[in-house]
């Protein structure tokens, strides 16, 4: 972990690069550093998915409004700090990504930071090995 999950209506498709801003986000959570100045994400943890939503409506449902809802998930343990720095370098990052959008159409957009408590976590396979040895 940090998972983030982007949901966003199939029109910014045509709009802006959706793998781009994942890339971005991911970027960003690299930068992110504790109390200590010590990187909180390792690497191989990130992960950012993006879907489009097959239906929606936005605001009253009408004309052509767009949305994109980011969420990041992080396990348990992290400092208020840690959290809200988190949520800062994911918000600059994606208004950086959205401001051309923003400056010519409709837009909503929600960043929320979730944290545990998992009933159930397991985690496997090869990816962390990957990084370790660069």
């Amino acid at each position: 972990m940090p998972h983030v999950v982007i949901l966003y209506t199939p029109q910014l498709d045509a709009e802006t690069d959706v793998g781009a801003l994942c890339r971005s986000l991911a970027g960003a959570l690299q930068t992110v550093h504790d109390e200590a100045g010590q990187r909180v994400f390792p690497t191989a943890g990130i992960r950012v998915l993006a879907y489009p939503a097959a239906h929606h409506a936005v605001a009253d449902g009408s004309g052509d409004h767009a949305f994109c809802w980011l969420n990041l998930r992080m396990g348990r343990g992290r400092s208020a700090a840690v959290q809200q720095a988190a949520g800062q370098a994911l918000a600059e990052a994606a208004k950086a990504h959205f401001a051309p959008l923003l400056a010519r159409r409709p837009l909503g957009l929600t960043l929320q930071v979730d944290e545990g408590p998992e009933v159930f976590d397991a985690k496997f396979g090869n990816l962390h090995s990957i990084f370790q040895k660069r």
